[in-house]
């Protein structure tokens, strides 16, 4: 068993990893459209097809990967996620064809599908429980760093260009290099792996599936998702064609986003510490429910950007609590299952722009704002409900000795009140 010293250094160089991706990754993935606009000529609807594509792969190939991770190790199942994210990077850096480019693209979604909730489940393996909310909560600023300073590179080096991809993939793989050399500290006891029974990876998917907190959680998380996931997709094109001056408006609200971000996210943890992690996200819909509504009674740069302040509040209190919520329900076993199994959610970055776009074409703003806002209470209310619902009897059973408190965890202990 490593120590924790060791245990909280490891952590850490996962952290600084998660950041570091995400800048190439930002300076890169963000200019897809502008890629395929000007690579390739074509036009808004065939750019929308082709990048929505990966995202739903990636949601289903996720869960999958979340359980072989149980099965091989987090970190084999991390590092070819990388080596394959680098050969997708430079592929698309390179591509001469559509067709070369979209399978390269394909490829990199659903790099990014597995990555994220395999890497959660191995911070959730190695660092201590009572930390893993700053934790995460750190790994969550450092994410949004990156994509506030990638696209920023990507413009300053020229958006698209091939030089920037090849970087990209040099990066993801040296971090896969430094990720395979970096042996894992272990944090659980040894065992509790010898004593789980074997399952296959099928198996441990259904397992997942049939526990009713987790399908609760996802339709939750599909929802939210759905809400903040791809927000510049849907309120991009209402500003620009409802508001005054909606381009350069809409640019300052992406700077206000990321400014909450990194500045109110230390005090949203504190907050979630305090309130606990279901308390949180019911707070945090409701004030997405509120940046919504601001949104669509705005006319102007600060209304705007108080919605903006808002919602984004709303956001920093969500996606922690949220990944807090899915680990006090797994244990050191199935852990990866879970995980895998939540990020089916991501399917509302899908969700959202489709039927957002919907509203806005038919209804307007009124009709897709309200739509959001509703989503959010709805998400809220799954949450809720997700929390009272009992474990599944059979993975209860089957749970070895020491493995109750990561079954119920402390994050869950308290919402009922």
């Amino acid at each position: 068993m490593g120590t924790e010293k060791q245990r909280l250094n490891y952590v850490l160089f996962l952290i600084a990893g998660a950041g570091l991706v995400s800048v190439v990754r930002a300076m890169t993935l963000s200019f897809l459209a502008i890629k395929l606009q000007q690579s390739f000529g074509l036009g808004p609807a065939m750019i929308g097809l082709l990048l929505g594509v990966g995202p739903l792969v990636g949601a289903v190939v996720a869960p999958f990967a979340g359980s072989l991770s149980d099965k091989v190790g987090r970190t084999t199942v991390l590092t070819l996620t990388l080596l394959s994210m680098a050969l997708a990077l430079v592929g698309m850096g390179m591509a001469e064809t559509v067709f070369a480019f979209c399978l390269a693209q394909v490829v990199a979604a659903v790099a990014v599908a597995i990555n994220e909730p395999v890497s959660r489940a191995l911070m959730s393996d190695v660092c201590p429980e009572r930390l893993r909310l700053k934790y995460f909560s750190w790994r969550y600023t450092a994410i949004n760093f990156g994509f506030a300073v990638g696209p920023l590179i990507g413009i300053a080096a020229g958006a698209a260009s091939t030089t920037l991809f090849i970087i990209a993939g040099v990066v993801y793989a040296l971090f896969a290099l430094a990720l395979h050399l970096w042996k894992v500290p272990v944090s659980q006891s040894a065992g509790a792996h010898a004593a789980a029974p074997r399952v296959s990876v099928l198996q441990s998917i259904r397992m997942a599936i049939r526990d009713p907190r987790l399908a609760f959680f996802v339709g939750g998380g599909t929802l939210l998702i759905a809400v903040y996931g791809q927000w510049s997709a849907t309120l991009a094109p209402y500003l620009a064609d409802n508001i005054a001056g909606g381009v350069e408006i809409f640019a300052y609200l992406v700077s206000v986003n990321g400014a909450v971000v990194l500045l109110g996210n230390p005090f949203a943890r504190r907050f979630i510490e305090r309130a606990g992690a279901l308390n949180a996200l019911v707070i945090g819909c409701v004030l997405f429910l509120v940046g919504e509504l601001g949104f669509l009674a705005s006319a102007g740069l600060w209304g705007l950007a108080l919605s903006m302040v808002v919602f984004t509040i709303g956001e920093i209190l969500v996606v922690p609590s949220e990944y807090m919520l899915v680990d006090g329900i797994a244990n050191d076993r199935n852990r990866g299952s879970y995980f895998g199994a939540h990020s089916f959610s991501t399917i509302g970055n899908f969700v959202g722009p489709t039927m957002g776009g919907l509203m806005l074409g038919a209804f307007g703003g009124a009709g897709m704002f309200l739509l959001f806002a509703g989503f959010a209470i709805l998400s809220a209310v799954l949450f809720a409900v997700g929390t009272r619902m009992p474990p599944p009897k059979a993975s209860v059973a089957r749970a070895p000795a020491g493995a109750s408190e990561g079954a119920t965890g402390p994050h869950l202990r308290g919402v009922y009140a």
